[in-house]
């Protein structure tokens, strides 16, 4: 796993298309074509992600140590 997410993409009743990453509760997209849809859950990705690491930096010391990590 190289920091790959999962998109499960699906056509939607009223038209266009819905996508949903199973591994961030709460990440959906949508868009009228199946790239839209993808990129529109990319960008809620990313937005979960920051909000989470904005809201647990609140909390943190001044002497906490932050690293980048990386996942093969």
């Amino acid at each position: 796993m190289k920091g790959e997410l999962t998109a499960i993409i699906e056509t939607a009743n009223e038209g266009g298309y819905w996508a949903i990453c199973p591994e961030i509760p709460g990440a959906n997209g949508q868009g009228e074509t199946i790239e839209e849809a993808k990129e529109s859950l990319k960008n809620a990705i990313q937005l979960i992600l920051e909000d989470r690491l904005m809201d647990i930096q609140r909390g943190l010391s001044k002497e906490a140590i932050k690293e980048t990590i990386l996942i093969p």
